[in-house]
């Protein structure tokens, strides 16, 4: 993977020639012994438009082997 967008893209199943756009991050701080980041990403066409919304978020252990869970839920479309 070339950066984190692209593991995203593919967790989430966007199709070639789509692009995720970050709207926003918030850190949500640890909890459970996990640090948590939840993102907002549109999901745009070739022509740029948004086709839908999603909220991913990035769980990390904060304890070896620290451990990392991506989820991800459709919001919009």
């Amino acid at each position: 993977m070339s950066n984190v967008y692209d593991e995203y893209s593919e967790k989430i199943g966007i199709p070639a020639g789509h692009t995720l756009r970050r709207v926003s991050m918030e850190w949500k701080g640890q909890r459970k012994g996990q640090d948590i980041d939840l993102y907002v990403f549109d999901e745009l066409d070739p022509n740029g438009n948004i086709v839908a919304t999603y909220e991913v978020t990035d769980s990390t252990s904060i304890y070896p082997p620290f451990s990392r869970h991506v989820d991800y839920s459709k919001i919009t479309k």
